[in-house]
């Protein structure tokens, strides 16, 4: 009987042991995802600044700064919760407005804008009536990427809570908040007050300061956010006729409804009308990803060499506006030119400078079109060599790391890049760059 008694007990402490060991690996392997190497200091810091004290709670000033510097939020915008610490209620709102009222039916006369315990709150889309927005407010949840553009990298909304406390001392902060951008993906730390906001006046001649000020910071994570990567890469180049292309089902082969590129339902009225859950329309693929980015290497001069990118886009229900590309390369500490894209260096660490941004112009290519034939976006980059450094061998002139829209794409395995042909076959070179490029244009109209 001991002895049975006591294989039990050891039964339960390896249960007991394999609960404890699989709960730390969650919370390292969320903790290490949140963690983006290029953009090590990337978050959205939300920001509560109570402006003025009521009879039975504050007013206060909510606002959403997205320090990430190649990471938006996309339409439909982002989705803000919490939970109340005691019994919160929200009387009105200013910029945005919760998607519930919940029950109010203990109020008489004024009724709250929301009653719930945890409420879910959305931004206001454009064209609101003027006492209805406050600044920064009301762009339907959409928020640049602070890399991108700072003056848009941000949201805000004015609420007045009830029921709460009305000193800095009796104020209890909001918990478990919440944040999808617009989509899963961000963790929100708990609430921690911080010195107060401190505000200039319109003729900047006087400052004056909230009254209680509490931070929450919310970092992302792409393995919260999907199971599988959404962009993949496929490569190419002068000197060998290979196109490497994306890896099959790099993003998961698991789409049932997919449409061929020639099926007659693509004329069909509302094929490309984006539907409320977000469900994607790809194209049928091998690699069946809705972006692929292709880097193909063009040129190479004496002292310089150029490669084109191209962005296309495979997802019938889905166009990208404001999109981003991120890319990793030895040789981006040494761009010359950039023909159709904006360009920003990327330098997270001083002494490193190998990863720059790409984006569209401002109404020319900032929107990349659904699958079609208007669905790529394209340009050119020219580099100048480092001769210590420079060399066509051994995959180096392509990327280390893509990232589209903040998400990291999957790569080709290293042994099936392009490689460098023998000196014999040198002289077919001048119609191998032509033949490439034929097949290139191709990729990018089909």
């Amino acid at each position: 009987m001991e002895t049975a008694s006591n294989a039990q007990q050891c039964g339960q402490c390896r249960l007991r042991f394999m609960a404890i060991f699989a709960f730390l690996l969650a919370v390292l392997v969320s903790r290490a995802g949140a963690y983006d190497p290029l953009d090590p200091n990337g978050n959205i810091t939300i920001k509560w600044d109570v402006v003025s004290w009521t009879p039975d709670g504050y007013v206060a000033v909510v606002t959403m700064n997205n320090f990430q510097l190649y990471r938006h939020i996309p339409s439909p915008g982002w989705t803000l919760g919490w939970a109340w610490a005691k019994k919160e209620v929200i009387w009105s709102m200013v910029g945005a407005q919760t998607t519930e009222q919940g029950d109010c039916s203990k109020f008489k006369g004024n009724i709250p804008h929301c009653c719930k315990k945890v409420p879910t709150v959305v931004d206001l889309l454009p064209g609101v009536p003027y006492n209805q927005q406050i600044a920064n407010c009301c762009k339907g949840g959409v928020v640049a990427a602070w890399g991108q553009d700072p003056s848009a990298a941000v949201s805000s909304f004015q609420v007045s809570v009830g029921q709460a406390g009305t000193s800095n001392k009796t104020v209890k902060l909001p918990r478990n908040f919440t944040l999808l951008g617009p989509g899963p993906g961000y963790t929100c730390g708990p609430a921690k007050i911080v010195p107060s906001t401190t505000f200039l006046t319109p003729d900047r001649r006087r400052k004056t300061q909230a009254l209680m000020t509490w931070n929450v910071t919310c970092t992302y994570s792409q393995f919260l956010a999907r199971k599988n990567p959404s962009c993949c890469v496929s490569f190419s180049s002068f000197y060998n006729e290979t196109i490497t292309p994306c890896p099959s089902c790099a993003c998961g082969c698991q789409h049932k409804n997919c449409i061929k590129s020639d099926s007659k339902l693509l004329s069909m009225v509302g094929v490309n009308t984006p539907r409320k859950d977000n469900a994607p329309l790809l194209q049928c693929t091998r690699h069946m990803c809705p972006i692929r980015v292709h880097w193909h290497v063009k040129l190479n001069y004496k002292d310089y060499w150029r490669v084109k990118i191209a962005i296309t886009n495979f997802n019938y229900r889905m166009n990208y506006t404001q999109w981003t590309l991120v890319a990793q390369h030895p040789n981006l500490n040494n761009v010359t030119q950039v023909f159709s894209f904006d360009y920003k260096p990327l330098v997270p660490y001083e002494s490193i400078n190998d990863t720059g941004m790409f984006y569209g112009m401002k109404f020319y290519n900032d929107l990349l079109m659904e699958a079609g034939p208007f669905g790529n976006v394209q340009s050119e980059v020219l580099l100048q060599k480092d001769k210590n450094t420079f060399t066509l061998k051994q995959g180096w002139a392509f990327p280390r790391k893509v990232y589209f829209n903040g998400d990291e794409c999957m790569l080709p395995p290293p042994d099936t890049y392009p490689f460098l042909p023998n000196s014999a076959l040198s002289k077919s070179l001048p119609f191998t760059t032509f033949s490439l490029s034929v097949i290139f244009t191709l990729m990018i109209i089909l």
